[in-house]
């Protein structure tokens, strides 16, 4: 299940293209028998869009992910910033795909957070790891996304219940987590087939 709830959050996070309402379908069809709390998140989202259309939804995908630094899907932004730490942040992740036989494509970063939840669900231990150890950058997005009242909160709520603990309440919360670290792993992994995806790079955010 959990593997599901990363392919399924994957696809969900990437640019809503032409291809968009077969990816919809896709994970709705995928989910529809799915049990817990972290797939309703996920269909709560698949309603919130319903009848949107992808020039709709492509426009509010901008406007969520690439004009505010609070809400970008590079998870090492909310470690590093725009510092020279990120560089060795974003080669570890490099080193990690390489290690696991998995090559992304090389037109975005690597800690793209659709690249991440693919990686998850392709290799799950390794995976859930890395986004265990980025714990905290999930809350903050996962927090900036409710405040800005995004359905992709619902992406996001999605993903942390995947993790162990509980998600902080608010931001004053999520930094605390970011300074402190996060839970320790505890939770066993399910399995279930993955499906490739072509990650599209959003242009990077200006604020």
């Amino acid at each position: 299940m959990t593997r599901l709830i990363h392919q399924a959050s994957s696809l969900l996070l990437l640019h809503p293209d032409d291809d968009w309402p077969d990816r919809l379908r896709l994970v709705t069809d995928a989910l529809a028998a799915a049990p817990g709390p972290a797939a309703a998140a996920l269909l709560r989202f698949r309603a919130d869009v319903d009848g949107l259309t992808p020039l709709e939804l492509s426009a509010r995908y901008v406007a969520t992910f690439d004009r505010s630094r609070r809400r970008t899907l590079h998870l090492t932004y909310y470690t590093d910033g725009d510092t020279r730490r990120r560089g060795g942040s974003l080669l570890r992740w490099r080193r990690l795909y390489r290690e696991h036989g998995w090559h992304p494509p090389d037109d975005e970063l690597p800690d793209f957070l659709p690249l991440a939840l693919e990686f998850a669900a392709r290799c799950p231990e390794p995976g859930r790891r890395a986004l265990q150890e980025h714990r905290a950058a999930l809350e903050l997005l996962r927090l900036a996304l409710r405040d800005h009242g995004s359905p992709y909160a619902h992406v996001l709520d999605a993903v942390c219940r995947t993790l162990p603990g509980a998600s902080p309440a608010d931001r004053a919360a999520a930094l605390r987590l970011a300074r402190s670290g996060p839970p320790v792993e505890s939770v066993g992994l399910l399995p279930f087939p993955t499906r490739p995806a072509a990650p599209r790079a959003p242009e990077e955010s200006r604020r």
